[in-house]
């Protein structure tokens, strides 16, 4: 892979990633609908105590896009300096990044969010108030939209990181080679 691939391949990611992030920002606005839609309809005990629930967690989707997507827009940019300054340094700053990012997803994204949703559910089934059900649904619905977006997101990042390697391997070669 020539050395300019890279830069390619990492502002790719990156547009990819801002393609993504508002559909967080879609789901954030659907959610805080629902709760205005539950506040201006909602005539029973049940509806009326999906309101505030469904409304933080639209608060906090809006909240995760519009954040994901100006760290994302401003990387489009500091990628191309940083590469510039020094190609190899870059590479091995985004791969340190992406090894760290995928650990993440594996322990937040693979068992922390399940673990969350069984516990939800558990909740569904144990607690019979209007509020802890709401509560329990609209976290359910929450951590679901998170976890399908940030599935793609992970297979993305894993091809990213995977084709930052094929990078510095034949770069790591070719040091060695002239360093003897």
């Amino acid at each position: 892979m020539n050395t300019m691939n890279i830069l390619k391949t990492a502002t790719d990611w990156a547009k990819d990633e801002l393609f993504s992030t508002p559909f967080f920002i879609l789901a954030g606005l659907l959610f805080i609908g629902a709760s205005v839609g539950f506040w201006q309809l909602g005539k029973t005990e049940v509806a009326r105590a999906y309101i505030i629930p469904i409304l933080v967690a639209g608060i906090l989707l809006l909240t995760i896009g519009l954040g994901l997507f100006f760290t994302n827009k401003s990387r489009i940019t500091a990628f191309e300096s940083a590469y510039q300054k020094d190609p190899s340094a870059f590479v091995a700053s985004e791969i340190a990044r992406t090894e760290s990012t995928l650990k993440e997803y594996k322990t937040i994204v693979f068992k922390a969010i399940p673990i969350i949703i069984i516990a939800a559910a558990l909740l569904i089934i144990f607690i019979n108030t209007p509020t802890w059900r709401a509560i329990s649904i609209t976290t359910i619905a929450l951590l679901t939209v998170i976890l399908v977006i940030d599935g793609m997101a992970y297979a993305r990042i894993k091809a990213y990181d995977k084709e930052l390697k094929l990078f510095e391997k034949p770069n790591a070669t070719s040091t060695r080679e002239h360093n003897p």
